[in-house]
Order: structure tokens, then C-alpha cells, then sequence
């Protein structure tokens, strides 16, 4: 088991700075992002002053036929949230592993007109942290 947490400046002034945290499992990963206050430095502190439940899902790699979706399931869902679910399915999919994905970022954000890109920049810094996690790994 390996714990890695990054830092994730805002992509625009006008969104919040992101924190990700990676555990890999044998055969799977745990993942965490959500926005922060923390620092660079700080950045391990983020996940427990973050929220698990806030949206978090689990999905499972489809087996030899790529053009089905990944099997998924939502372990704990806010009404006003529904971001685990799908990204969790795409990044099975991708890296070929289970995930456990847990998405905190607050309703707020979300309904603002820059939750999209919020929502964004957050998959891009999911998978450019599995990706590293796999380089890492070979």
C-alpha cells in the first residue's frame, strides 16, 4: 500500500486550488479530490479535513469487451452531486483497476457557472496522478 497527496494549483483565478490523494492498493486504487485551502506544503492534511461521503463510488475495469461501460455503483451520494459515479467508470475503464472514488467538492461550486471547469480540472488531476501512480508502479 502506497499513500501519495499532491497539490493542485486552480486552473483559473476563478476556481478553488485542488488536493488529490492516491492510495494504491494491490489491483485497485483509493482516490480522494476535492477543493482546499491547504498548501503545497500541507497538502497531507487535506483528505482529513475533506469529506468521504460527499460523492463516492466505486466501479470495476470491464472484462476482454473494452466497449462496454465499467460496472459501477455509488457507495454514498449527496442529492446534489453526481460526479463520482460516471468518472469513477471512465477511470476503471482507462487504467484497468478498481476504483473507490470520492469527489468533495461542495454543492456551492457546483452550482456556480464554473463548476464544469471545476469538474474538469479535477479528472484531469485524477488522471494525471494515476498515471504517475502507474509509472511508478512498472
Amino acid at each position: 500500500m502506497h499513500v501519495e497527496s499532491k497539490y493542485i494549483p486552480p486552473s483559473q483565478r476563478s476556481l478553488p486550488a485542488l488536493a488529490l490523494q492516491i492510495t494504491q492498493l494491490s489491483g485497485s486504487y483509493m482516490v480522494w479530490i476535492g477543493t482546499t485551502t491547504c498548501t503545497t506544503e500541507t497538502v497531507d492534511k487535506a483528505a482529513m479535513q475533506g469529506s468521504l461521503l460527499r460523492d463516492w463510488a466505486c466501479a470495476m475495469p470491464p472484462g476482454v469487451n473494452t466497449s462496454t461501460p465499467a460496472a459501477a455503483t455509488c457507495l454514498y451520494r449527496a442529492s446534489s452531486s453526481d460526479i463520482a459515479l460516471p468518472m469513477a467508470q471512465r477511470l476503471a475503464k482507462r487504467f484497468k483497476k478498481q476504483i473507490f472514488l470520492s469527489v468533495d467538492i461542495p454543492p456551492g461550486f457546483l452550482s456556480m457557472g464554473d463548476g464544469p471547469l471545476l469538474v474538469l480540472a479535477a479528472e484531469k488531476a485524477v488522471v494525471e496522478g494515476l498515471k504517475e501512480a502507474e509509472e511508478g508502479a512498472l
